[in-house]
Formats: C-alpha cells, sequence, structure tokens
C-alpha cells in the first residue's frame, strides 16, 4: 500500500473545523476549542455550515460534505479537525470527491464516527489520518495532559513516533502473544463492520486492526466480530490492537456473556499478537493514533510502536 503523508502543523497555520457528522448540542464548545488552538498559536477557520442541525446530522449531507471539501480546497487550511463525531460520516462516502483529497493531503483528524471517513481515505488515496480527541469533545474545557501531549507530538513530530506511551491507569495485556508489522486501520467497531462489503474498506491483509467502542452490551460486540470472522477478517491480519471498551455491559439482572468471554470465543485462539487495553476510544485519555502508518506489536516488549515517520515538512 502507497500511502500519502500530510505536511507537519507549524504555529501560524491554520486549522480548519468542520462536523461531517452530528452538531454538538452546545455550540459553545466549539467557541472554547477555538480559543484553546489560538492560544497555542494556530489560526482557525470554521466551516460555513457548522452549527446547523438536521436530526441527528451536522446539516444536510450536501452542507456537511461541502464543509469537508471546502477545507481540502482551501491552501490557507493545513489540518482539518473534525468537532465531534456522533453519526452521519458514512453518508458522505458515495459523494466525496477522493482526487481533490489525493492532491491536497492535509492532516485529518477525529475517531468514532469518524472511523468511517479515515479508512475511506486510506483506501481511496492512502492518506495516513490520525485518529484522536476532537474540539468539542476533547479540547473545550479540562484538557487531559497525556492526551494533549501525544496529539500534537503526532501532528508537528517528523520522525517515526516510535513506542506510543500507554497511560499509566491502562496495563497493556496480550490476548495471543507473538510479534508483528502492519499498517494500522480499523477505529471504532461499530462504524468499521458497516464498511464491509464496500469500497471503502481498507486492505486487509497483513495488516493490524485496531477497535475500540462504547455503549455496546457483549451481544452486539459478539455479532459483529462474528462478522469479521465470516468476513475472513481474523486470518488476514497481522494483529489486533484492542483499545477501551466504554460500557460495553449489559442491563443488570439480563443473561451476558461478558466481554472478556466474547474476546476468548473470537480472537484470543488467533496465531497473531492480540494486544488489549490499549489506551484509545471515548475516553479523557485518549491516545491518537496514525490510521494507515507501519506499526509493530510486540508481546515480548509489550508495546505498540510507529515505526515511520507520519507528517512531513
Amino acid at each position: 500500500m502507497k500511502v500519502l503523508k500530510p505536511k507537519k502543523l507549524n504555529k501560524g497555520d491554520t486549522i480548519g473545523l468542520i462536523s461531517p457528522a452530528s452538531s454538538p448540542k452546545d455550540l459553545t464548545r466549539i467557541e472554547k476549542a477555538t480559543k484553546y488552538f489560538e492560544s497555542l498559536g494556530y489560526r482557525v477557520k470554521i466551516g460555513k455550515n457548522v452549527g446547523k442541525t438536521r436530526a441527528y446530522l451536522a446539516g444536510n449531507d450536501k452542507e456537511r460534505l461541502k464543509d469537508l471539501m471546502d477545507m481540502f480546497i482551501d491552501k490557507i487550511i493545513k489540518a482539518v479537525f473534525c468537532i465531534r463525531g456522533g453519526y452521519g460520516s458514512n453518508r458522505l462516502l458515495d459523494k466525496i470527491d477522493y482526487d481533490i483529497i489525493k492532491k491536497n493531503p492535509k492532516i485529518f483528524v477525529g475517531y468514532s464516527d469518524i472511523t468511517a471517513l479515515q479508512n475511506a481515505f486510506l483506501k481511496k488515496c492512502g492518506l495516513i489520518t490520525f485518529a484522536g480527541p476532537m474540539p468539542a469533545v476533547d479540547f473545550w474545557d479540562a484538557i487531559n495532559p497525556y492526551a494533549e501531549e501525544n496529539f500534537w507530538k503526532s501532528l508537528t513530530w517528523t520522525k517515526p513516533l516510535g513506542k506510543l506511551p500507554n497511560y499509566f491507569e491502562h496495563s497493556i495485556e496480550f490476548l495471543s502473544k507473538g510479534e508483528a508489522i502492519g499498517r494500522l486501520i480499523g477505529g471504532n467497531l461499530a462504524v468499521f463492520v458497516s464498511l464491509l462489503a464496500t469500497p471503502f474498506l481498507p486492505e486487509i491483509k497483513n495488516n493490524i486492526l485496531i477497535l475500540e467502542d462504547i455503549d455496546e452490551p457483549p451481544y452486539k460486540i459478539d455479532r459483529m466480530l462474528n462478522q469479521l470472522k465470516l468476513a475472513g477478517f481474523f486470518n488476514k491480519l497481522s494483529a489486533i490492537a484492542l483499545g477501551i471498551f466504554v460500557d460495553c455491559v449489559e442491563k443488570e439482572g439480563t443473561a451476558t456473556l461478558s466481554l472478556e468471554e466474547v474476546f476468548n470465543d473470537y480472537i484470543a485462539k488467533l496465531k497473531i499478537p492480540i494486544l488489549k487495553n490499549l489506551s484509545h476510544g471515548h475516553i479523557t485519555t485518549n491516545l491518537t493514533l496514525p490510521i494507515g502508518a507501519k506499526t509493530k506489536i510486540s508481546s515480548k516488549t509489550k508495546t505498540i510502536e510507529i515505526i515511520e515517520n507520519v507528517v512531513e515538512e
């Protein structure tokens, strides 16, 4: 897979803010995040349609698509930050002009529902993007120092990021041991599964699948992992990295398998490294991950390592 690497972010550069999925209920979060970015020496340009709503969407598809494409066309914009996730990114996939993105590779950041765009960009353009903190979720109030430090390093460091520092409260474990190298794909499990049998699913073979989710009870995680199994994923991957699964529990009193049992049923016996408890997902200590970057996982050293630069001068 040939990858495109965006140029690094420099102080004084302009960051574009867009809402390709849902809109924050509290729009003052956008103002507060903007002030934060400006306090660090960056300029901010907000998409023309930001703040609009159509039920659970941040405006209609044309409006959200226009903001996305305008940011990649605009030569002033050096990075595009998705304001929040929610739902709606996958509605744009068959409407995007991927040639424009390929000709104007830029830093693109988000997670959760933004997983759809990130994996589509990788498949259609080879663009490395960043699964990491978002303005109206993580950068509007009390900012977690761990997430903040790793976020800015990922967007500004032109050397290989090296071994990623897991948050101290999350102890890396391995359900299956070994060592593997591959490019990072995936992100949010539910969103990633929705890309199956579409032209927007990235290359699976010999790559590393990162998965995280929130508010999905074990039977739904079971169903999604089974879908990946039946699609032949687990025989092609070089490794799997499990992030944090937040509130993925069943209602009290309901008969259920535990999340551990579900993982054991589907992936623990695979003959590839299975890393668990990576500090990535719907958490304040969200580790920024470069989707599409060449990565190494080792159970011997209990590490995940980005072995190439992910932004360029």
